[in-house]
């Protein structure tokens, strides 16, 4: 008996040890990969994305837990980019565009939280949104911006990428290389960025610094592929501003995306120094899952819709129906009993006039 408990306390440990050192190097847009044994999981991936026919930026920011003190990730590109730091009150502006609206919706019979079956009021909100490079290598540019060390990168040859990559500290799973072959097979290119806190001391967690990526194409995409070596399930919120109503042309491997708003806009301070200009401009807010990352196929592609419908999701508050305050139910009901009684009476009446009659 206690072999088998200590084998088993053993498999346990080993579990816990595994799950320590095994890096969720793995984002939507690429792959972010933590130093050394440390961890890093991304919780939320949101991108503002803006198209004009010509030019894709894509503002991305990432919201990360885990133990990493340093950590880095590559986004493949379909051509030459250029990057700078994003502001993150472009999130918040357009948050605030894209907020639900409150409506209200009565019900006419009583819930479990009102009178008689409860003497507590019920607020019924529905849910809200909701170095040196291998000649294969060539190396574009290398800067820094803020917290990011970024290079622009070229390559050939995939394991000539991941070779530069780890000889400059990018330290690239084999599994990933070869999910980056399409990407060196379509002649894309690549940018790799390597991120620490202001302190070093200080973890990664929280809302990351935005960075913004700008780069020629005569077609919407959103680098995903990548996503497909990420280990735990993926969340992706994207703000697409472009001349219509866009949508992704398939799902990729995830649940079908969920259009959470849909409209025209007027840009203003963060979002209008983004599309360049304060003339209105379309702007398409979705949400996807990717409950198996595995199970991811390609990029997103994004198309116009048939028509520019506008969509704005509600959130709902219930209220019971009421009359003068009084609960419309009980004004139905003892309305309902006083006509059963009148007619009660009438019909006594009636009866004892017949047998009057009768009688005389």
């Amino acid at each position: 008996m206690r072999p088998r408990v200590l084998t088993l306390l053993f498999a346990l440990l080993a579990t816990q040890l595994g799950s320590l050192v095994a890096p969720a190097y793995a984002c939507g847009c690429g792959a972010m990969i933590p130093d050394g044994f440390s961890r890093i999981g991304v919780q939320r991936e949101t991108s503002v994305v803006r198209w004009d026919g010509r030019t894709e930026q894509i503002v991305m920011r990432f919201r990360v837990d885990g133990d990493a003190r340093k950590a880095a990730w590559i986004m493949p590109v379909p051509g030459r980019a250029s990057v700078g730091l994003g502001k993150a009150e472009l999130f918040t502006d357009l948050g605030r565009l894209t907020v639900p609206e409150r409506r209200t919706r009565g019900y006419f019979w009583p819930r479990e939280a009102d009178w008689p079956f409860s003497s507590g009021s019920r607020d019924g909100l529905g849910a809200a949104m909701p170095g040196a490079g291998a000649p294969s290598v060539g190396v574009v540019g290398r800067e820094q911006l803020g917290d990011f060390d970024v290079a622009r990168l070229t390559a050939t040859d995939p394991d000539a990428l991941r070779r530069w990559l780890g000889t400059n500290g990018f330290q690239l799973p084999d599994r990933l290389a070869t999910e980056l072959r399409p990407y060196v097979d379509q002649k894309w290119e690549y940018v790799a960025v390597r991120l620490a806190p202001r302190d070093p001391a200080k973890a990664l967690r929280g809302d990351l610094d935005p960075l913004r990526i700008s780069f020629d194409s005569d077609r919407l995409v959103y680098p995903m592929r990548l996503s497909r070596t990420a280990r735990s399930a993926q969340s992706l919120g994207l703000y697409v501003l472009a001349a219509h109503r866009m949508e992704p042309l398939s799902p990729i491997g995830g649940s079908a995306p969920e259009v959470a708003f849909a409209g025209t806009i007027t840009p203003r301070g963060s979002v209008a120094e983004l599309t360049g200009s304060d003339r209105p401009v379309f702007l398409t807010a979705i949400e996807q899952e990717f409950p198996e990352p595995a199970r991811i196929d390609g990029d997103h592609e994004l198309r116009a819709t048939a028509g520019d419908t506008p969509y704005r999701r509600a959130v709902y508050h219930d209220e019971l129906l009421t009359v003068g305050g009084v609960p419309a139910w009980v004004l139905t009901v003892a309305g309902a009993l006083a006509a059963a009684v009148v007619l009660g009476l009438v019909l006594i009446r009636r009866g004892a006039g017949r047998r009057g009659a009768r009688g005389a």
